[in-house]
C-alpha cells in the first residue's frame, strides 16, 4: 500500500482526536505530507474515527487530484494544502472543532498567553482568522493569511488549525491548544486573566528551542 506508515497514524491520530474529545463525531480532519511524494494522507470525509482502517485514507496531491484511494477526501483538503504550500517545515495539519478553542472562534477572538504552553505554536497569541465558508479556498487563505509565522490559527465560527514537524506533534499542539483555551476561558468566568508579556513570551519560546528530547520539536506540553 503507497504511504501505508503515513496512512496508518492517520488511523491511530484520528481515534486519539476523537477520543481526546477534540473532534465530536465525524468532525474535523487529519493530514501527514510526503515531500518526496508530494501527496498527503488525509482522512476520508464524514466517517466515523473509529470506523476509519489505513485503506480508507486517501492520498491527494496539493491540488486535490487523488492519487490513491476509493473513498472522497475531507472536504478540507485544500485548508491542509496551503499550509504545507506557505510552511514548508509543515509535514502534518490537524484541524478541530475542539469546545474550548471553537468557543473564543465563535467569539471572533484570539487566544492569549494565559499560559506559556501556546508557546508550542510558536506565537504568544493564536489569532482568528475571518469566517468563511468550509471546504473553500477561501477558507484556506483567510487560514494561513491570518496564521502568520506561528503554527495554528482560529477559524471564526469554526474550528481551528494547527500544523507540526511531524503528527504527534501537530496532535499534540492541537492539545496545548484546547488546554490553554479551557484556561483562558475559566480565567474570564472569574475575573481578567493575567496574560504573559511579549518579552515574558519571548523567554518562553527561546527556552522551548531545547526543551524535551527532540531541540527545536517545540514544547510537547500535553504529550501524545
Amino acid at each position: 500500500m503507497l504511504m501505508q506508515k503515513e496512512r496508518e497514524l492517520v488511523v491511530v491520530y484520528g481515534r486519539k482526536l476523537s477520543v481526546a474529545g477534540l473532534c465530536p463525531g465525524t468532525s474535523g480532519n487529519l493530514s501527514i505530507f510526503s515531500p518526496e511524494t508530494g501527496l498527503m494522507a488525509i482522512s476520508p470525509s464524514g466517517m466515523d474515527y473509529d470506523q476509519i482502517q489505513p485503506e480508507d485514507v486517501v492520498l491527494s496531491d496539493l491540488n486535490g487530484h487523488t492519487a490513491d484511494g476509493n473513498r472522497k477526501p475531507s472536504s478540507e483538503w485544500a485548508l491542509h494544502a496551503i499550509f504545507y504550500q506557505n510552511k514548508p517545515e509543515a509535514r502534518a495539519v490537524v484541524h478541530t472543532h475542539s469546545v474550548y478553542c471553537t468557543t473564543f472562534a465563535v467569539l471572533g477572538q484570539p487566544l492569549r498567553a494565559v499560559h506559556y504552553a501556546i508557546g508550542d505554536a510558536g506565537t504568544d497569541e493564536v489569532p482568528c482568522a475571518p469566517y468563511r465558508t468550509f471546504g473553500t479556498p477561501e477558507l484556506a487563505q483567510a487560514a494561513i493569511v491570518a496564521c502568520g509565522n506561528g503554527n495554528a490559527v482560529l477559524l471564526a465560527n469554526h474550528g481551528v488549525v494547527v500544523c507540526g514537524s511531524d503528527l504527534p506533534g501537530a496532535y499534540s499542539l492541537a492539545r496545548n491548544l484546547e488546554y490553554v483555551a479551557e484556561l483562558q476561558y475559566r480565567a474570564l468566568c472569574v475575573g481578567t486573566p493575567n496574560v504573559l508579556t511579549q518579552s515574558q513570551m519571548a523567554q518562553v519560546l527561546e527556552r522551548f528551542q531545547s526543551y524535551g528530547q527532540s531541540p527545536g520539536g517545540g514544547a510537547g506540553y500535553l504529550h501524545p
